[in-house]
């Protein structure tokens, strides 16, 4: 069994400006059915049900909406952020001014829907890893403007975050190479870098062969970070197959961190899991995978 460990909500500056912006984008001047056909200072209340089994994410994003819609409306979160739920659970609890209540419903919604399927699939994936030490990244194949979001649901499935963007870590892919001129040329000058920079930053590099693994091996014995540890953090195994993956793994496994990439879907995750490699990253969990099926009733069960 997948063991969960509930994580502080933190909804960030950045965050807080993606949910007001996408108010906007949804309310504009006014929501013109609610106004016309239900009284002003109507109370009324409203359960978000699951529809599907899985991990619910986006509780606190989606009782963030409802505070900036009104402040007065009352908000019962019945679930937390990363509970595994069952077809037809009630996971919140909405009440106060029923036109403030569906102003917020449908981007409540969307958020809780897109990081659910997130989280579920990410903890499938998870679950099917067990027995192996293989641990499941994501990337920055992510819905522009809504990385943290899609990044803090894989969290919540279980999985890890691979770098947020092009600012937190060095990650010298096939284009760097070929535009440098080599892997000995690019990680030289990695280290120049980071040595003017003053900074520890994680470095990885993507290899696309035996050769190329060979000659990044040799170069992380010789050069070094500004604190003197190694410069090379991890491989990227991109494109690999299974097969050449456990050949990485046997040559390399234990002297540096190894990551498989390119491809990778639940269908085929654990071959890959199963050749002893550290990570497995996956685009699938942000930029392919499905919603999870929520709605919003007046009363708290589905019928």
């Amino acid at each position: 069994m997948r063991t969960h460990v509930y994580l502080r909500a933190m909804l960030t500056t950045e965050m807080l400006r993606m949910i007001d912006w996408s108010l906007q984008e949804d309310l504009g001047e006014c929501d013109h059915t609610s106004a016309s056909s239900l009284p002003e200072g109507l109370q009324r209340e409203g359960w978000i049900l699951a529809k599907e089994e899985g991990v619910v994410a986006g509780l606190e994003v989606a009782a963030e909406v409802f505070r900036r819609v009104s402040p007065e409306l009352t908000i019962e979160k019945l679930s937390q952020d990363g509970d595994r739920v069952a077809y037809g659970q009630a996971v919140f609890r909405i009440s106060g001014d029923a036109r403030r209540i569906l102003e917020g419903e449908r981007l409540a919604l969307n958020f809780i829907q897109r990081m659910s399927g997130i989280a579920s699939r990410t903890a499938d994936v998870m679950d099917s890893f067990q027995g192996t030490k293989c641990r499941v990244l994501d990337t920055r194949k992510t819905t522009p403007g809504l990385r943290a979001f899609e990044k803090w649901a894989v969290r919540l499935g279980g999985g890890t975050n691979h770098r947020m963007g092009l600012y937190d870590m060095i990650l010298i892919k096939d284009n760097h190479v070929d535009y440098a001129g080599s892997v000995e040329e690019a990680m030289n000058r990695v280290a120049k870098y980071l040595q003017e920079l003053g900074r520890d930053l994680p470095v990885e590099i993507e290899v696309r062969d035996a050769s190329e693994s060979a000659d990044a091996m040799r170069l992380q014995s010789m050069l070094c970070k500004p604190s003197g540890a190694p410069l090379i953090d991890r491989l990227l195994l991109d494109n690999h197959s299974p097969e050449e993956v456990r050949m990485q793994v046997e040559r390399w496994g234990g002297q540096i961190d190894l990551e498989a990439s390119g491809g990778i879907t639940p269908s085929n995750a654990l071959h890959y899991a199963e050749t002893g490699v550290d990570y497995v990253s996956m685009g699938w969990l942000t930029h392919s995978v499905k919603g999870m099926d929520f709605s919003l009733k007046s009363t708290d069960t589905l019928i």
